[in-house]
């Protein structure tokens, strides 16, 4: 079956790769100059490529650390010794593009070597479904729409992924090493060491939970009732836990490189004065709360196969009723939110190249009401994304919460490829969907992905002040 399971992967991944190749291809054909944020990322790795790596050869524009460009050397340049190509061939946008290409390969194996970690193994739970999920979540939509531009987003997800693969085999160490990778392609992939960090100690938090929770049973112990029982008996033994010394001092021996990877990215914070290096005046960080409804509606669109049907619908509904005063209270709050903390950036209204302008421009600003009509699809959403997690610990959903706000509401910018990290590390650890689901979600990927690349090859645009070709991109 193991030998089965190993024909069906090299299939899945050849099939997916030769797809992108002839992806790639019409690609280059189709765009022969650097488009879009691309105009930057390209000319600094082939300066970068031509040995040029001083300071003052940094474009002041680019506002991420040199990850991309130093691994993209690292890669291309052997190419120049191995094969003999000139410095114009290696250092040329097709090659530095082709990088991404790669990553994305690395990104498949990732994946399926993270559901085989990550989802318990059983008979119930065939090796179709795993390579599915696998396959899924490779082309979901806006990952691999960047596979083929020179943009940070394929790398980032590579060493998060990698970094997370060996926090969950132990290696705890390589996987900090890892996280700053990923941190050198992005600043806020530190959020993702820091969950990495928050897996172990959800680990150990569970264990003692289970274990006070045994004491308390023998003992006969009455338990709080209620319906905030849970939380307040959570937050109660949190608050025990941490103020044990022991405890610490063991959580700290456990997740010292992470802590150590942390205290770095302070120093480097304090040093350069924030997290953003380059042109800070269009990336502020704000309290953008409805960040986080974003993603929510975000996921559950692209997960709708698993997270939206008539009995999640029913069981939604009966259990708003049932708690009539608790959701009401959510639904003032969420109101709250929405009418305070709704920023909306220039660059969203002003560049009608990405589907996000479309998004908001249809719905959000041609009716005002429609923002607060939409929260009970929100409060749906979050119901609907929780009951799907509720096989992990309450302590690994507070790790994953904590981490989902930290990387989105910070955002001034309505941007899905924020949304990016967060959809995979959620979509990693649902239980594993039945085989129909899987290929509902793996069609409706395919249409989206055909529709994207179409339009963005073949209807192209002009503005009235500029001659430059545009196309629309996610």
């Amino acid at each position: 079956m193991a030998q089965l399971e190993g024909y069906y992967f090299s299939a899945a991944l050849s099939c997916t790769f030769l797809v992108s190749c002839l992806l790639f291809s019409a690609f280059s054909r189709a765009l022969r100059e650097p488009y879009m944020d691309e105009i930057f990322h390209l000319p600094q790795a082939q300066r970068y490529c031509e040995g040029r790596f001083s300071p003052a050869q940094w474009d002041p524009m680019i506002t991420t650390l040199p990850g991309l460009y130093l691994v993209s050397v690292g890669v291309v340049k052997p190419a120049s010794w191995i094969f003999g190509w000139s410095e114009h061939v290696v250092c040329s946008i097709g090659m530095l593009r082709f990088v991404n290409l790669l990553f994305s390969v690395g990104n498949f194996y990732l994946l399926y070597l993270l559901f085989r970690k990550v989802q318990p193994r059983n008979k119930a739970m065939s090796s179709i479904q795993r390579i599915l999920s696998t396959l899924t979540l490779a082309v979901f939509p806006i990952l691999y729409f960047f596979n083929f531009l020179y943009y940070t987003d394929t790398g980032s997800v590579f060493f998060t992924l990698f970094a997370y693969l060996m926090c969950l085999y132990g290696n705890h160490k390589t996987s900090a090493l890892l996280g700053f990778c990923g941190f050198m392609f992005r600043q806020t992939n530190i959020i993702w060491v820091v969950f990495c960090a928050g897996h172990i100690i959800a680990q150990k938090l569970t264990e003692a939970w289970k274990t006070e929770l045994q004491k308390k049973k023998e003992e006969r112990l009455p338990l709080i009732k209620g319906p905030l029982s849970e939380f307040s008996r959570v937050l109660q033994f949190l608050v025990v836990y941490s103020m044990s010394f022991k405890n610490l001092s063991l959580l700290l021996v456990l997740t010292w490189p992470y802590v150590f990877l942390v205290l770095v990215f302070c120093s480097f914070v304090v040093v350069n004065g924030g997290i953003v290096i380059g042109d800070r005046s269009h990336h502020e960080a704000c309290l953008h709360l409805p960040q986080l409804f974003y993603f929510l509606s975000f996921t559950l669109l692209f997960s709708f196969p698993h997270l939206l049907s008539p009995t999640k619908i029913k069981m939604f509904l009966c259990l708003v009723w049932k708690r009539r005063a608790q959701f009401a209270l959510i639904t003032l709050v969420s109101v709250f939110f929405v009418w305070k903390f709704t920023y909306v950036h220039k660059y969203l209204l002003a560049d009608n190249r990405h589907y996000t302008f479309y998004v908001w421009k249809r719905v959000f600003q041609r009716y005002d009401v429609m923002k607060y009509l939409l929260i009970p699809v929100y409060i749906f959403a979050g119901w609907t994304v929780a009951d799907s997690l509720r096989s992990k610990s309450v302590f690994w959903n507070l790790m994953f919460f904590v981490c989902v706000v930290a990387s989105t509401v910070p955002q001034k910018l309505l941007e899905f490829r924020y949304f990016i990290l967060p959809y995979i590390i959620y979509r990693l650890n649902i239980p594993l969907p039945s085989i129909p689901r899987l290929v509902c979600e793996l069609g409706c990927y395919a249409i989206v992905n055909f529709v994207t690349f179409y339009i963005f090859l073949n209807k192209t645009f002009q503005w009235p002040d500029n001659q430059d070709i545009q196309r629309f991109m996610w």
